[in-house]
């Protein structure tokens, strides 16, 4: 089974608000987000709000959430996690197919990435660690493969990227 996981904890700090309940084709990211895991995942999880902190604490950044999203797949019997920030709008359709097997990343947008639930321990150790916690450090420590999806994905950190991502939403 594959768990899907919108990493949604950020501060929105260079977007001035909660960037997960801005609109995006009438939709807000958050919503986008879940709706595009939701086609390619057995269940669906928001990580970072609500009922899902980061792992081990918040203010972690992406590996927090995956962390915490890791340990959640781990435990209750799925094989891989499927993740995406808030911010990118949605996924394409093929983006698991295109990811599969895991550990593979979005080679320009590292938080999109399958991730093996085995890796949950790993991920949990180095973030014990005073080492740099980047998303790249934690894929080459497992493995994964960069990847280009064949649908591009938005990243949207301002306004201005979000202004950018509806122009093209609306001229599609």
């Amino acid at each position: 089974m594959i768990l899907g996981a919108v990493l949604a904890g950020g501060q929105s700090s260079r977007f001035g608000s909660d960037k997960a309940l801005a609109a995006l084709g009438g939709q807000t990211l958050l919503a986008r987000a879940v709706a595009s895991l939701e086609t390619q995942c057995d269940v669906v999880i928001v990580v970072g709000r609500g009922d899902m902190p980061d792992r081990p604490r918040a203010g972690m950044g992406p590996l927090g959430g995956i962390n915490a999203a890791l340990d959640y797949a781990a435990s209750h019997g799925f094989s891989d996690v499927l993740t995406c920030g808030v911010d990118c709008g949605g996924l394409g359709a093929d983006a698991r197919a295109e990811l599969s097997p895991a550990p593979a990343y979005v080679a320009d947008q590292p938080v999109i990435g399958l991730w093996p639930a085995s890796a949950a321990p790993t991920l949990d150790a180095f973030l014990a660690t005073d080492a740099k916690h980047s998303m790249r450090a934690f894929a080459a420590m497992i493995g994964a493969r960069p990847v280009t999806l064949s649908a591009k994905t938005a990243n949207i950190n301002t306004r201005e990227d979000l202004a950018f991502a509806q122009e093209q939403h609306d001229g599609l």
